[in-house]
């Protein structure tokens, strides 16, 4: 028995950490993206990745039988997996493809790392929960950081541009509305269909601010693979991998390999786009990966927290 359980929580690490730098070698792709083909905006690459993504969870939740239609059945799931794609996966997938169009993706992603860091802060502000030693010992190393990134030691100015920072920032919070939104929905109706039916909703709407279907984008054999590899490789078989992990390790086991996308978006970076990191970026990087991993680390308050919101 103790073997069997060994060898599942081996299984789950390695799904975990691959769907992790998984997700990170999709925000280098996008970036080469970015620099192939000036047509490509971040939108209509998030409608692209958000729509053709949630179809295939879809389609493969309905053969897996997961009935993913029954989310729809009430107004209140559906008005949460309408809020959740919105206000969750809008911020965390559209802010962040405009931080890497703007920036870079080691960058962008260190950035949007701050996330579990929002819903610390929403924790103490709306539900009066107190951080403990180690989570604001945490914080701080995050806000140092953040601090050596986006100065580089110069407090007088930015080392990196404005732009970037504002998406950044954005996409952090929409990491913390991306997790705090649908869990009340998943006991019930499963991962693969809350997620299916947000990124869809999202991809959708999306439109509104630019139909997808009227940017003639011209596109090339590589741009094209790049495309499939940002929604195939980098949204659908992570996210199937991460959910079946979560089967077999803790959450807050999982948090902690989340460090390996933006430390896998960094490699690739340099490996392959010769993005060029200064010491303050790869030494902040550290200190807010370290500061993650500390708060995952004594997140067993925050997992009780989650579990009665799911309730409420």
């Amino acid at each position: 028995m103790a073997t069997m359980n060994r060898q599942h929580h081996l299984r789950g690490v390695l799904l975990a950490s691959v769907a992790c730098i998984l997700w990170g070698i999709s925000g280098v792709a996008a970036s080469s993206l970015f620099m192939l083909n000036p047509h490509i905006t971040a939108l209509w690459l998030t409608q692209v990745r958000m729509i053709s993504a949630g179809m295939i969870l879809l389609v493969f939740g309905q053969f897996a039988g997961v009935k993913p239609f029954a989310i729809w059945r009430q107004r209140a799931t559906a008005l949460r997996v309408v809020s959740y794609g919105l206000l969750g996966l809008v911020p965390v997938q559209l802010c962040y493809f405009e931080a890497v169009k703007f920036g870079n993706a080691p960058i962008a992603t260190i950035i949007q790392y701050l996330g579990p860091f929002i819903i610390s802060i929403y924790f103490l502000l709306f539900k009066h929960v107190t951080p403990t030693r180690p989570e604001a010992l945490g914080m701080i190393m995050a806000f140092f950081g953040t601090l050596l990134i986006v100065t580089h030691g110069h407090l007088n100015s930015l080392a990196i541009s404005p732009v970037v920072l504002f998406w950044g920032g954005l996409s952090a919070i929409g990491v913390a509305t991306n997790t705090l939104l649908p869990r009340p929905l998943l006991p019930k109706f499963g991962a693969v269909s809350v997620t299916g039916w947000g990124l869809l909703v999202a991809g959708i709407c999306l439109n509104v601010f630019g139909p997808v279907w009227q940017d003639h984008v011209t596109l090339t054999g590589a741009e094209l693979a790049l495309i499939l590899v940002i929604i195939i490789l980098g949204t659908v078989i992570p996210f199937l991998m991460f959910a079946h992990a979560l089967g077999y390790i803790l959450p807050t086991t999982a948090s902690l390999l989340d460090a390996f996308e933006p430390l896998a978006a960094t490699v690739f970076s340099v490996a392959f786009l010769n993005v060029q990191l200064t010491n303050y970026d790869l030494f902040g990087g550290m200190l807010i990966i370290l500061a993650v991993m500390a708060l995952s680390l004594n997140g067993r308050k925050m997992i009780n927290f989650l579990r009665s919101f799911r309730t409420e």
